[in-house]
C-alpha cells in the first residue's frame, strides 16, 4: 500500500491489517507522521510533534510481535493526545503560557490505556486556554484552523483533536468534554464522537496539585474523536479499562445487553426559542430517515425539559468555576480569555452559596426524569446546535457572540449535567454562502449504553457517508 492509502485507512481497517501482519506498526505510524508534516503547518492542530518517539515505539512493537508477543487491539494505530492530559515527560500546558513547563510525571489513565492496547502517540493537540472555549486559540500555541476552511471555527476545546483526525493526522484523537468539548469539534469538523457517561472512562492527571471541583468531576469525561463510528466500537473498549487512580470509575463492558427491537428513538427539533436553521432541520430529517431505514422506531415527542436542566447545570458549573478557578484565570489568562469569562458569567449567572448547593442537589431530579423517560425511549435524536457551526473567534464578540456559541447549546451541556452519554455524527454537508460545512446531530443514550448511541451513529453514517472522504477531496483541490 502507498503511504496515502495507509493514512486514509480507518482505525478499524488499520488495526485489522497490523494485527494480521499485513502492515507493520512502523509503516502505519510513518504514513501518519508524513501526513502530519504535510498539512499540520497550515492547520496548527498538533502543537507538539512526537514523531521520533512514535517511530521508536512502533519499531519496538514490531520487534515484540516478531518475538511472539500478541498484538493489542490497537496495535500500531497512530493517535493524538490533547495537551490538557498528562503524558509522561511532556508539558500539560492546557493552552496556558504559565503552565508551559508543567511536565507530567506519569501517564494519565487514558494515555496508559491507549498505549497498553498498542496505540502509538504521534503528537499532542491544541486546546484553548484552560480548555474552556468552544473555539481553539491561545497565546502559547496560536490558533488551530478547521480543515474545511477558515470560515468555520475548528471547535473547542478539543479543536486540535477534531481538526487533526479529520485531516488525516492519526486514526484516533483523544479529547475531553465538560460542556461539549468532544462534540463541538466533532460538529465543526464533521467527525464522530461519543461523550461517555459519568464513571465510564477513568480520569486523573498525576501532575495536578489539587482535586477538581465536584461538578467538574461529575461533568467532565474523557473520550475519542474519530472519522467513522466503527472506530469508536474498536477503541472505546480499550479506553474504558479500569484504573485504580480513579476511585469512581465503574468497570463495565463496552457492550450492554441487546435491546428488544425495534429500538424506540425520541425525536425532537425543539430549540427553546432559538431559530432552527433550514440546513440543521434538513440534517435532522436525514438522520431520522436513516434510522427508520435501519429499523429504528423514531417518534417525534416532547422531551424532559432540556433547557432547564442545561441552563441550571451550566450556571452551577459557572458557580464552581467562579469560586475555584477565577483567580487562576485572572492571574494566568490572556485578556481575551478573561473577557470571555466575564461574558460567560453574564450569560450564565453563577449560582453561589446555598443556592449553588441546592442546584447541585437538583441534578438528581433532572437525571431521574431522564432515566424514567429512557425506559421507553433508549435513544434521543436532537439538534446539537440550532445553527450551522460558527466562525472563528465568535465567542470574543461580546454577549451576542457567547450567546450564539454557548447560550444556544443546551443539548450539549445538559448531557454533562445529567451524566448521560451523547454521540455526535454528521448527517448532512451544507453548501452555505461562506463555503461547505458539515452539520452534525446528537444522539443521547441511557447510562452505560454508549454502545447504543454509536450503533445509531453507524446507521446514519451508512446512509450519509463519511465526511472525511469529501473533505480530503476538497483539501486536495485547494492544494
Amino acid at each position: 500500500m502507498t503511504e496515502t492509502e495507509i493514512w486514509r485507512l480507518s482505525g478499524t481497517d488499520l488495526a485489522a491489517r497490523t494485527r494480521a501482519g499485513d502492515l507493520t506498526a512502523e509503516d502505519a505510524v510513518t504514513a501518519s507522521i508524513k501526513r502530519m508534516a504535510e498539512i499540520n503547518p497550515d492547520l496548527n492542530a498538533v502543537v507538539e510533534d512526537l514523531s521520533s518517539e512514535a517511530l521508536e515505539r512502533a519499531r519496538n512493537l514490531d520487534l515484540a510481535r516478531k518475538d511472539g508477543a500478541t498484538p493489542g487491539p490497537l496495535h500500531g494505530v497512530p493517535v493524538t493526545i490533547k495537551i490538557n492530559i498528562d503524558q509522561a515527560g511532556h508539558a500539560t500546558s492546557n493552552g496556558v503560557s504559565a503552565l508551559k513547563d508543567l511536565i507530567a510525571p506519569d501517564d494519565a489513565p487514558v494515555v496508559k490505556n491507549l498505549q497498553d492496547a498498542g496505540a502509538v502517540v504521534i503528537g499532542r493537540t491544541n486546546t484553548p486556554e484552560f480548555s474552556f472555549r468552544a473555539d481553539t486559540d491561545n497565546p502559547l500555541h496560536g490558533r488551530t484552523h478547521n480543515p474545511w476552511g477558515r470560515h468555520i471555527s475548528p471547535g473547542g476545546s478539543s479543536g486540535g483533536a477534531g481538526a487533526a483526525v479529520m485531516a488525516g493526522i492519526g486514526a484516533l484523537a483523544h479529547g475531553n468534554d465538560i460542556g461539549g468539548s468532544l462534540r463541538f469539534p466533532a460538529a465543526a469538523n464533521g467527525a464522530v464522537t461519543v461523550k461517555p457517561g459519568l464513571g465510564r472512562v477513568p480520569a486523573w492527571n498525576p501532575s495536578q496539585s489539587a482535586e477538581r471541583g465536584i461538578l467538574a468531576q461529575n461533568m467532565s469525561v474523557q473520550g475519542l474523536i474519530t472519522r467513522t463510528a466503527q472506530d469508536l466500537h474498536l477503541a472505546m473498549p480499550s479506553l474504558i479499562a479500569t484504573d485504580p487512580r480513579d476511585p469512581f470509575h465503574v468497570p463495565m463492558p463496552w457492550r450492554g445487553d441487546a435491546v428488544a427491537g425495534p429500538i424506540r428513538v425520541a425525536f425532537s427539533k425543539e430549540t427553546y426559542g432559538y431559530d432552527l436553521h433550514p440546513q440543521v432541520d434538513a440534517a435532522l430529517e436525514d438522520a431520522r430517515a436513516a434510522l427508520v431505514d435501519a429499523g429504528y422506531q423514531v417518534e417525534e415527542i416532547q422531551l424532559p425539559d432540556v433547557f432547564d436542566a442545561g441552563r441550571t447545570g451550566y450556571r452551577a458549573l459557572m458557580g464552581e468555576v467562579y469560586a475555584l478557578m477565577k483567580s487562576d484565570i485572572d492571574a494566568a489568562g490572556s485578556q481575551t480569555v478573561r473577557d470571555i469569562f466575564s461574558v460567560y458569567f453574564e450569560e450564565f449567572p453563577p449560582f453561589a452559596g446555598q443556592e449553588l448547593l441546592q442546584m447541585m442537589a437538583k441534578r438528581t431530579h433532572y437525571a431521574r426524569e431522564w432515566s424514567l423517560f429512557m425506559q421507553d425511549y433508549p435513544l434521543v435524536l436532537t439538534p446539537f446546535l440550532p445553527q450551522p457551526f460558527f466562525k472563528p473567534d465568535r465567542d470574543t464578540e461580546g454577549a451576542e457572540g457567547v450567546h450564539e456559541v454557548l447560550g444556544c447549546a443546551v443539548y450539549s451541556y445538559a448531557m454533562n449535567f445529567l451524566g448521560l452519554p451523547a454521540a455526535s455524527v454528521p448527517a448532512r454537508l451544507a453548501e452555505l454562502p461562506n463555503g461547505p460545512q458539515p452539520i452534525n446531530v446528537q444522539i443521547a443514550a441511557p447510562r452505560w449504553r454508549e454502545d447504543l448511541a454509536v450503533d445509531a451513529c453507524q446507521a446514519i453514517e451508512s446512509r450519509i457517508g463519511r465526511m472525511c472522504d469529501v473533505l480530503w477531496e476538497k483539501m486536495a483541490d485547494r492544494a
